[in-house]
């Protein structure tokens, strides 16, 4: 972390104050390809939630399978309405459907996600209905532990940006790329300091 850190005291004073006030950030881990299907499944469950409404809704799901990691046959032979019995919408239950049927189908190889680029695993991932950018990005940084990602679409990260750098009105996406092509190739890492930033 020393040398991340280094990195935004010379860059991003700014931001660098914040990386100070939060204290110890942990670094970023890439998980195993045999977790991809759930974790995506996850993801899409979060889109648009708040964190405890995400994971109420995740722990219901996780139980359908005797709180085992979820696989792509396990959803695609559950009917619909058990999948909305888990709070999710009808959309995001067509959604996680349409991800295990793309794997099933052959469409989509998510255990080879991790040797693709950052923009052909958001081009992979999107042709799946239910997934958009905002989806793969997180994915990218969470599951994948790509270190230089940031997503437009966030809510969160584009207040962050507002409350840190003192914009009035909320910033263009010119502005927001001005400040954040200071950060590669740690991008990730700003951006859980927005995040976070947003809880002081």
């Amino acid at each position: 972390m020393k040398k991340i850190l280094k990195h935004f005291k010379k860059n991003d004073p700014v931001l660098y104050s914040y990386f100070l006030k939060i204290g110890t950030l942990e670094p970023i881990k890439k998980d195993t390809p045999n977790n991809y299907f759930s974790r995506l499944c996850k993801e899409i469950i979060g889109q648009q939630l708040s964190d405890k409404s995400s994971e109420a809704i995740l722990s219901r799901f996780n139980k359908l399978f005797s709180n085992r990691r979820a696989r792509p046959s396990d959803v695609i032979s559950l009917p619909h309405k058990i999948l909305r019995q888990t709070g999710m919408s009808h959309a995001k239950a067509r959604y996680v459907r349409n991800l295990a049927e793309a794997i099933v189908g052959g469409e989509l190889n998510v255990s080879r996600l991790d040797r693709l680029t950052d923009d052909d695993v958001i081009t992979k991932l999107s042709k799946v209905k239910g997934i958009g950018p905002w989806t793969s990005e997180m994915f990218l940084m969470f599951v994948l532990g790509r270190e230089d990602i940031f997503s437009h679409g966030d809510l969160g990260l584009r207040k962050g940006i507002k409350k840190i750098y003192g914009f009035k009105k909320d910033p263009t996406k010119k502005q927001i790329e001005n400040i954040i092509s200071r950060w590669s190739p740690y991008k990730t890492y700003a951006s859980r300091v927005l995040w976070q930033s947003l809880e002081i």
